[in-house]
């Protein structure tokens, strides 16, 4: 019985707790104030522009990399180093933290790259694929790809000759890199100071061809595009060979 009681007692307290909480009021949640916004600085003289320009300049940086500081002891190393107050870390410690964060951020950025990589390899192996079946798209035993558009009647250049030329160059889902026919002037260079796939590309057509050009990454820039490419893209190329110049 007493068991039976003890057991009871919980049991009875959570619905007196329950019938309490619904008999109770209801109670209406107070808002929260809403902080109000700084006052705006006061800019008066040549050197609090370019203080705050500078401190505009150099947080944005920090924001644009996703760099997160503790902005007041940010403040404070900036005051302590232009005031001369001793520092709070010694100039040792502070070049070592530099450097792990340096270390740091650079694995971020090859594990990032790496894995855009390998995502820019297999879109471009499977555009590459699918292109090749299209009409008129040849395929070279390198894995190069070309159609003509015009074929012309000129003589072929060779690997060590400067050929004048105008391009346009995408990636594979139409994006502009490059384009000499945008910036309204053709190209001089040598036929073999340019990526693999134009190397191979220009020694096969006369001069006066236009040709569509799609290149696999690794006879492009491979995984070291630049910024504007990215690793291990394919690319696409409208290409006329306009002349082969003169050896200076």
């Amino acid at each position: 019985m007493k068991k039976a009681f003890l057991t009871l007692i919980p049991a009875l307290a959570l619905s007196t707790t329950v019938l309490v909480a619904q008999t109770k009021p209801a109670v209406t949640a107070k808002k929260a104030p809403v902080a109000a916004a700084p006052a705006k600085l006061k800019i008066l003289t040549k050197k609090d522009s370019l203080s705050y320009a500078i401190g505009f300049a150099m947080a944005s940086n920090l924001k644009q990399q996703n760099i997160a500081v503790n902005s007041a002891t940010f403040q404070r190393a900036t005051k302590d180093v232009l005031t001369g107050q001793p520092l709070s870390l010694d100039e040792a410690t502070i070049q070592n933290v530099l450097m792990q964060f340096q270390q740091e951020m650079q694995a971020k950025a090859n594990a990032e790259k790496s894995k855009d990589g390998e995502i820019n390899k297999m879109a471009g192996q499977k555009f590459l694929e699918e292109n090749k079946k299209k009409e008129g798209v040849v395929t070279l035993p390198s894995g190069l790809q070309y159609k003509i558009i015009k074929e012309g009647t000129g003589a072929k250049p060779s690997a060590t000759d400067q050929v004048k030329t105008h391009y346009h160059g995408t990636l594979i889902d139409g994006k502009v890199f490059d384009s000499s026919v945008d910036r309204g002037e053709p190209v001089t260079f040598g036929v073999n100071q340019v990526i693999k796939g134009w190397t191979e590309a220009l020694q096969l057509m006369p001069v006066g061809s236009k040709w569509k050009l799609f290149i696999p990454a690794d006879l492009a820039y491979g995984e070291f595009g630049p910024p504007s490419i990215g690793p291990s893209q394919a690319l696409i190329f409208d290409v006329e060979l306009i002349s082969i110049e003169p050896a200076k």
